[in-house]
This record gives structure tokens, C-alpha cells and sequence, in this order.
């Protein structure tokens, strides 16, 4: 058997060890013989080679000799024939392009990228654009993002479809409750507006106590699950104040209690609705889904508060409540009929320890997910007050009755139903950069919203400022959600939900307060010019680390045109 040194030290064409020198008889034509054949078979049984001894070049050892010393040259004088003969050798087969290493398949998913690639592709860098990004486990049914789409392209998805039609009928319901509860609180509390405010107050304080922990909980457990679970709750809850109003057993207390309760359902089902929606349809058409979903939010706030009004009129409150409690049914049916198989539902995470502290780590450690955070907190505190500050300058600057601020609020829900269609319309992923330039456009229109001269003019240009606020609440919220891993999806959504939510109760307020001090308009002015600041903070801080300072410093080395008098002395000295 030949070793392997043997193998290594013997050219090719050399007589194999063991056959004493003797060569095989002609075959052939031994210029059309191949060269992987000895080439005493080439050469013929009765050629003669002249040999000269080649020196070896330095660090190669010599051939080892194959049988008696008189054949030990062998190898070598068949080597040097093969060179001077060169038309009798083969020519060499050609070279085979080596294959290119396929991409993995998650190569370039954001799933699977580090949180700098993550937080680089957010801020609008080109590391993952659409067209070069692989599908990642939610991007099955694409590869890249859409070329067309339509406004309701999301629908396609029959999961989806289900859950949608649910959500129609179910915000409708809890628009006519929301409605029907207030009026309620005043009946029992005979007009207190301090038993209204804590109503209002007790609904939303879960949220500020246990909001992160409810983003916990959604990334614990299937979400699917959850929901149902939710809704249960929340339809109990509608059924017993509904049962309760109806006998006349219903108390103020009765009603924070309940409105408490609500508000602790919501805890765990806005981070879990929120977060279920790329699960049903995948990442490619979840910008598309959020802006149905606010649409369907936004039809609902115009239809439901208007047909409870008319129920209210008619029946009492009490059937208002069950109309509701019987609504949470058609998202129950929707949750059913869903195929889980064709769900690209995240993992659940084990449960462990520091799970909270977990996700506010990610979120810390990610510049792009805390521009985005800032942006939304002074928009939602400072100047997405409409409740507050619409009220103040129909009543106090245009001297109008109800009537009339209840069509200016349908005409800023009108256009937040129109800015929530037009973002449906959306094929591209959205960006911090077009965050920021939305911001400063839902700003603008705002202070100048506050500064009409006349009732009508206002009323219309809040239709424009409620599509901008639209525009960017969808954006926002399909950012934080396309950037985030998916066992993160939950605790993350949890802390948009509370920045956003939570920040309104504090900055309303503040701005209630302006607006009485120094006239209703400056709660709409002022705030569109805190948030056009924050805005344009957030984008200067979005720019890429150590671009601000060399961009200043070039802008002062700039020349600037020379005065008449340096230009007569340079002539003169010239």
C-alpha cells in the first residue's frame, strides 16, 4: 500500500514501486492517449529519453528511488520528458468556479441581527434595506417587503379577517359603555364632576401601576389564549354593571369597582392584542393591519357614542351595558374560528426571574426604540390634548353651545379615521426620519390650528391635524413592533403602551392650567410648539454618532462673502 508521503514525493506518470522499471506495452496512438496514463505508455515501448538531472529547489526533498539504484531516476527522467514534449501532453481540464456560499436563510432577518444592526436599520441607515432583507420566521409568506398593496391587503388573511370583524363590533360596544358610564355616574352622583374624574381615573391607574408587568405576561403565554381570556373578563365585568343598572341595585361605588376591574383586564389585553397582530400577518403587511386596527378603533368612536345616545334616550343605560357585554361574543367567535396552524406565533418564554428589568434593558440599550419612546411621550402629553383643549376654545374663544364642540371633536375623529385609511395605503417600512418630519407636520398644523381667526376655519383644519396625529401614531407603533425581537415583542409594547397612555393624564393638566391662565388658544399653540421642539431633538439626536460636530465646525470654517472694504484694501495691496 502507498503511503502518504510516497503519494506526495511520486509525480504522476510514474512507474508504480515494485515493477522493477519495466514498461507496459504500446496501446495506442500515444498522442491521443490521455495524460492520467504512465507516460511510458505515451512514449512507446522502445522510445529513449535523454536525461538531465534538474536541481531540486531548496526545501523540497528529492523523489525517493522505486527499486535498484540503475531505475531510481525513473520518475525524474519522465518528469523532464513530459516538459520538452509538450505537444503530447493533455491539455488541463478547466477550472470549475468555485460555488458561492448560500446566505442562511435568517441571515439578514431583524430577528436575528445584533440590537446595533437593529437600532441602524430604525434610524434609516441602508444595513437592511427591504429589498435585500431574507424572510425571518414571521416573513413566510415574502421575502421582501411589498412593490403594491391595498388599503385592506391585510384582509386577505383570514385569521386576520376574523379578528378584525370581531374588533368592529366589540370598540362599537365599548364606545356606547364608555358613553353610557359616564352618564351613569352622574345619575348616581347627581352631576359631581369629581365622581366623574375619579371613574376616569380609576380606569386608567392599572395601567400606570401594572402596565409593564402585563407585556410580561403576554410574552409568557400564548397570546391567543390571553385574549380570550380578556374579553371574558371584560364581558363579565360590562354584564354585572349592565344587571346592576337595570334593577336599580347600582351604586357610585359599584362603578369604581367595576371600572377598576376593566381597567386591570386592560393591563394584560393591550400589550397582548397589540403584539398578537404580527402573528396573524406576518411582518410584511403589519404596518397595513395597525392602521385597519386604528380605523376600526376610530369608526367605532364615531359610530358607538352616537348610537348610545339614542339608546340612553330611549331604554336607560342599563341595556347599553349588555348591548356591550354581548359584543366581547363576536371577538370570542373570531379567536375560535382561527386556524392556529397558520399563526407564526413566537415561542413562549419561560418563566424566570428579572424578566421585567429584561425588557427595560433591551429598550434602554437601543437608541432607535427610545427617539421613538421620547417622540411619542411629548406628542401624547403636550399635544395630543384635544379633549381638553378643543372644549376650552369652542367655549371660551368661539362662545359656542355643545352642539358645537361636539361636531368640532367628529370632525378631528373624522380625520383621525381618514389619516388611519391614508396609513393603510402604505407599502414601505416606516422609519425614525419620517417619525420626526410626521412630528413636525402634526405640530405645525396644530399651532396653526390654534391660531384660526374664525370657528369654521377651525373646525376644517382639524381634520388635517387629526390625520397627521393618525399618521404618526400608526407609524410609531409598527416601529417599536418591526424592531424588536419576538420574545421581546410583549414587554415592549407594554412600555409603549404606558408611555403613551400614561403621559396624557400628566400633561393634560399642565396644559388645562396654561389654557385658563393665559386663553384657551395657548393650550394648542403651546403645545404644538413643545412638541415641534421634541421633534426636531429627537431628530438631531437620531443623526449618526459624531456627525453633529464635524457638521457645525464645517459650517463655521465656511467663507462667507467678502465686505467692499476688505476687497479695496486686497486691490490696493495688490
Amino acid at each position: 500500500m502507498t503511503s502518504a508521503n510516497e503519494s506526495l514525493d511520486e509525480p504522476e506518470g510514474a512507474a508504480p514501486r515494485g515493477s522493477r522499471g519495466r514498461m507496459p506495452a504500446r496501446t495506442g496512438r500515444s498522442a491521443a492517449l490521455p495524460a492520467s496514463l504512465p507516460l511510458s505508455s505515451s512514449l512507446g515501448s522502445g522510445a529513449r529519453v535523454r536525461h538531465r538531472p534538474a536541481a531540486h529547489p531548496p526545501g523540497r526533498h528529492a523523489a525517493k528511488p522505486c527499486g535498484p539504484p540503475s531505475h531510481a531516476d525513473e520518475p525524474v527522467r519522465a518528469k523532464a520528458s513530459v516538459e520538452r514534449l509538450g505537444s503530447l501532453q493533455a491539455p488541463k481540464p478547466p477550472e470549475t468556479p468555485e460555488p458561492e456560499t448560500p446566505v442562511p436563510p435568517n441571515a439578514l432577518d431583524p430577528e436575528t441581527l445584533d440590537p446595533e444592526t437593529l437600532e441602524s436599520n430604525a434610524l434609516g441607515s441602508e444595513v437592511l434595506e427591504p429589498e435585500a432583507r431574507a424572510p425571518g420566521p414571521l416573513d413566510d409568506d415574502a421575502a421582501e417587503e411589498p412593490k403594491t398593496g391595498g388599503m385592506f391587503r391585510s384582509l386577505r388573511v383570514r385569521n386576520y379577517r376574523l379578528y378584525a370583524a370581531g374588533q368592529v363590533v366589540s370598540n362599537t360596544g365599548t364606545w356606547m359603555q364608555r358613553v353610557a358610564q359616564d352618564w351613569l355616574v352622574l345619575e348616581l352622583a347627581h352631576g359631581s364632576g369629581t365622581a366623574l374624574g375619579i371613574t376616569t381615573g380609576l380606569q386608567f391607574l392599572p395601567m400606570l401601576l401594572f402596565g409593564l408587568w402585563g407585556g410580561v405576561i403576554a410574552d409568557r403565554y400564548p397570546k391567543r389564549r390571553i385574549l380570550v381570556l380578556t374579553q371574558v373578563a371584560m364581558g363579565v365585568l360590562a354584564l354585572i354593571l349592565g344587571l346592576l343598572a337595570i334593577t336599580g341595585a347600582a351604586q357610585v361605588w359599584h362603578v369604581y369597582v367595576l371600572a377598576f376591574g376593566l381597567g386591570l383586564a386592560t393591563v394584560v389585553d393591550n400589550p397582548a392584542r397589540q403584539s398578537f397582530v404580527v402573528e396573524m400577518v406576518g411582518k410584511r403587511d403589519l404596518p397595513n393591519a395597525i392602521a385597519l386596527n386604528s380605523a376600526t378603533f376610530n369608526g367605532a368612536r364615531l359610530l358607538g357614542p352616537a348610537v348610545a345616545g339614542v339608546l340612553i334616550a330611549l331604554i336607560g343605560t342599563g341595556p347599553v351595558f349588555l348591548v356591550n357585554a354581548a359584543s366581547f361574543g363576536a371577538v370570542l367567535f373570531g379567536l375560535y374560528a382561527m386556524r392556529p396552524e397558520e399563526l407564526s406565533s413566537a415561542p413562549p418564554v419561560k418563566r424566570a426571574k428579572g424578566q421585567l428589568r429584561e425588557g427595560l434593558s433591551y429598550v434602554r440599550g437601543r437608541r432607535d426604540l427610545m427617539l421613538v419612546l421620547i417622540l411619542i411621550g411629548f406628542l401624547a402629553m403636550f399635544g395630543m390634548n384635544f379633549a381638553t383643549t378643543v372644549a376650552l376654545v369652542a367655549k371660551e374663544t368661539f362662545h359656542t353651545d355643545s352642539a358645537a364642540f361636539g361636531v368640532a371633536s367628529s370632525m378631528l375623529a373624522l380625520g383621525a379615521l381618514s389619516g388611519a385609511l391614508l396609513a393603510a395605503r402604505r407599502v414601505a417600512r416606516p422609519r425614525l426620519r419620517m417619525l420626526v418630519a410626521m412630528g413636525l407636520l402634526f405640530s405645525v398644523l396644530e399651532v396653526v390650528t390654534g391660531l384660526m381667526p374664525t370657528y369654521w376655519t377651525f373646525v376644517i383644519l382639524l381634520v388635517p391635524t387629526g390625520i397627521a396625529m393618525m399618521s404618526i401614531m400608526t407609524a410609531a407603533n409598527a416601529t417599536m413592533q418591526l424592531g424588536v425581537a419576538p420574545e421581546m415583542r410583549g414587554r415592549v409594547m407594554a412600555l409603549y403602551m404606558l408611555v403613551f397612555l400614561g403621559s396624557n393624564p400628566i400633561g393634560a393638566p399642565a396644559i388645562g392650567w396654561m389654557a385658563e391662565e393665559f386663553g384657551a388658544r395657548t393650550g394648542l399653540v403651546l403645545g404644538g410648539l413643545i412638541s415641534a421642539l421634541a421633534a426636531i431633538a429627537v431628530g438631531v439626536m437620531a443623526l449618526p454618532r459624531g456627525s453633529v460636530g464635524p457638521a457645525l465646525a464645517r459650517v463655521r470654517r465656511r467663507p462667507g462673502p467678502p465686505s467692499a472694504g476688505s476687497a479695496s484694501r486686497e486691490a490696493g495691496s495688490a
